[in-house]
């Protein structure tokens, strides 16, 4: 239903489209449809910072082919029709818990897409759906981009959620590998205007040196770039170590264990050793650590390029080892964490990796999830524990985990399965039924996740826009009314699932807090924002929290009305010192030499002697696009956004490449546009993640297919520690047409 207005209005936002959290004023017309989109000049984070994605919100809002109702398939002639919210549930609540009844509750897999680390529905009720599931067989796309990062986060500090970011505005020396923020506007790096961020630190006499297998938009804006070969990072960063040991130019300022350790892990790895494997000088490597060790400030970053790789764990590792021995860490300008204004996670115990393994490859679990690179396996392979239904909730791994062909015949295969999704695309067309999530501007926004990794503190809260229809459910209302269906329970009438969950959870927050007859005090129009009141109160700058500082101008004041009041956000500081105090390791130090990660360097050592192939496969960051779901909005495609082979001019030459080539890999094989550039090394082609929309319904997606280059990576590949998916390094061999 329209909910129709008087005349034009403007309001304002957070857009939810990447991790940069920017602030958007929209005009909203009559019919409560964006007109435009400016971004906000008053927030005091963006500071009207706008990229072409959230610029074209209101495309996205108002999709034609975004689904409006639940969608019903019928397998017998593989059509769909539209239904009710009560027959959709319905059918789960028959069909899914037959399965657990024959098989176990290990019988059901989930897969969570990563738009659900956007959203305040998946944040505060997808856990509701885990439990309600009460399976081990969990998926996401943490473990087909960052689970390296979080692992090593969590073995040397004691939790994976707490991770060091660069302080970009006060730095004077960024060492970036694999990442491309002028593109993907920063990841695990939440900072809007990356760009102008960048410029800064250049324009107030600091270096930015970015090591990439390509001449990125990040690299041509540097003061250096450096061709690397994909994968082998963690050489370049043990090559670094060493000689930081070697000249005695080691200035540890915080409490280590392991220092010894890894001293003695790097003694191999010299400059001259690993430039043979990194493609990298010696003496470039030797003089970069010396710059950073000279640099009055400094900061190692490396995000999804090293991430995706063969050794991402052992690589996230060195990066913040480099930042503690050059004593950048935890200090301004060096890699530090943010402060979170709402309460998160608390956790009592130091995080422990492979608690659990996978049925089939028995790969290790992290976080309380199994890698998605054998999700096929553990459907396709008959067992007891074989995943014969599957729930996903805003995830396409058909086009965005390795193997997707594999993937794509093992979820044609499953005996039952459900979507939340706002599209019938790739994935989901073999969903039983879809549930849709409603439009963006009928959801409340706050970024419990991003801004935990934000370069400045900063909170900000939107409310919904626009009112949910007659027949329209919020997003945290489908996923409880799920959670309950796949136990096989129906929604009581009268009774709220959303609001008897959130009062359940409030109750026993305060109770642990020693807060029990406060509750009546929350604000909040519904009882997720009255969540988001105590998450906000009980903070580090909330009125409850238990360790308040008066000297910070907001500590003890921060709740839901604060924010209200607030609606551009708040500045709530740089980031600040946090150690010991943010460590959850056993011994309260940081765990510079985890074992998990000593133990893995037999790996890294082996590789050392293995011939290198001829050419390998990395991926590509577009500005205008995000995975594989903005490819249905016309503005963003089209132009540079374009699902192409990019090839070095030499290589293209040699292999007789004219137009289009062929490419293979162990897991399969496309055919191609080239586009030769002189932007990527020799030995190196890349193509763009997320495209491969051939047998898509969206319209304009269609017409822009490209190709799916995960037909190409290899699930069989994955960083041993994390279980991380290898895109970066692909063996792949190229012939013509």
């Amino acid at each position: 239903m329209t909910h129709v207005t008087d005349s034009p209005r403007t309001l304002l936002r957070t857009c939810p489209l990447c991790e940069a959290v920017c602030g958007l004023e929209l005009t909203l017309d009559s019919t409560d449809h964006i007109v435009s989109v400016r971004g906000d000049h008053a927030d005091p984070f963006s500071r009207g910072f706008i990229c072409p994605k959230g610029a074209t919100l209101g495309h996205l809002d108002a999709d034609p082919d975004r689904l409006t109702a639940p969608m019903i398939r019928d397998r017998a002639t593989d059509t769909w029709r539209e239904a009710s919210w009560d027959e959709a549930f319905g059918v789960i609540r028959e069909r899914l818990p037959q399965v657990t009844a024959a098989h176990g509750n290990q019988a059901v897999g989930l897969y969570l897409g990563n738009p659900n680390a956007h959203t305040v529905a998946g944040a505060l009720y997808v856990p509701l759906l885990i439990r309600a599931l009460g399976t081990r067989n969990l998926f996401s796309a943490s473990t087909a981009d960052q689970m390296p990062k979080q692992v090593s986060s969590g073995l040397m500090f004691g939790d994976p959620l707490t991770v060091a970011v660069p302080d970009l505005d006060r730095t004077g020396y960024l060492l970036m590998l694999g990442a491309n923020p002028l593109e993907s506007n920063g990841s695990l790096c939440t900072a809007p205007d990356f760009p102008g961020r960048l410029k800064a630190l250049r324009q107030r006499g600091g270096r930015l040196v970015v090591v990439d297998p390509r001449r990125t938009r990040t690299a041509k804006l540097a003061d250096e770039h450096v061709f690397v070969r994909p994968g082998s990072d963690a050489y370049l960063l043990f090559g670094i170590v060493h000689t930081l040991f070697a000249e005695g130019l080691t200035d540890v300022r915080v409490e280590v264990n392991g220092l010894d350790e890894v001293r003695a892990a790097a003694a191999e790895f010299t400059p001259e050793l690993v430039s043979g494997r990194t493609g990298v000088p010696a003496e470039t490597i030797v003089r970069i650590a010396r710059e950073l060790a000279a640099a009055p400030t400094a900061a190692v970053y490396a995000r999804i390029g090293t991430c995706t790789a063969e050794f991402g764990t052992l690589t996230q590792w060195l990066v913040d080892v480099v930042n503690v021995l050059t004593g950048n860490f935890d200090s301004p300008g060096g890699a530090m964490f943010a402060t979170g204004a709402a309460l998160g996670i608390v956790r009592s115990r130091p995080f422990r990796l492979a608690r659990w393994a996978s049925r089939v490859r028995e790969l290790p679990e992290a976080m309380g999830e199994l890698p998605v690179a054998t999700l096929a396996d553990e459907i396709r392979t008959p067992g007891d524990g074989q995943i014969r239904a599957m729930v996903t909730v805003a995830g396409n791994p058909v086009l965005s985990a390795p193997s997707g062909a594999r993937l794509d015949t093992a979820f044609a295969g499953l005996e039952f399965m459900v979507s939340v999704d706002r599209y019938l695309n790739e994935t989901t067309r073999h969903a039983d039924v879809i549930l849709p999530p409603p439009r963006i501007l009928q959801s409340p926004h706050y970024d419990f996740a991003l801004l935990n990794f934000a370069v400045h503190n900063y909170a900000r809260y939107s409310r919904p826009l626009v009112p949910l229809g007659a027949n329209e459910l919020s997003e945290a209302e489908v996923l409880a009314r799920l959670a309950l269906a796949v136990s096989g329970q129906e929604a009581q009438p009268g009774l709220d699932p959303l609001g008897a969950v959130d009062e359940i959870v409030i109750a026993g927050t305060l109770h642990k807090a020693g807060l029990a007859d406060r509750g009546s005090e929350l604000l909040g129009t519904d009882t997720t924002e009255q969540r988001l009141d105590l998450m906000l109160r009980l903070g580090p700058f909330g009125e409850w929290s238990t360790t308040p500082d008066d000297e910070h101008e907001w500590r003890g004041k921060l709740n839901l009305q604060v924010l209200l009041d607030n609606p551009h956000g708040i500045d709530l500081g740089p980031l600040e010192p946090r150690l010991p105090g943010v460590l959850r390791t056993a011994s309260r130090r940081v765990e510079l030499a985890p074992a998990e990660l000593l133990a893995d360097l037999d790996r890294l050592r082996a590789r050392l002697g293995v011939e290198r192939p001829e050419m390998v496969l990395v991926g590509r960051r577009q500005l205008r696009s995000n995975n594989s779901w903005l490819h249905n909005v016309p503005p963003l495609v089209g132009g540079s956004n374009r699902c192409t082979l990019h090839i070095h001019p030499e290589d293209a030459a040699r292999l007789g490449l004219n137009g289009q080539a062929v490419v293979k890999s162990a897991a399969g094989t496309l055919t191609v546009d080239v586009e030769p550039t002189e932007d990527i090394m020799p030995g190196v082609v890349s193509l763009p993640h997320g495209w491969g929309h051939g047998d898509s319904t969206q319209t304009v997606a269609r017409e822009h297919a490209g190709v799916n280059a995960n037909v190409l990576t290899d699930d069989s590949l994955v960083d041993a520690p994390s279980g991380n998916a290898v895109f970066n390094g692909v063996p792949v061999t190229l012939t013509r047409v």
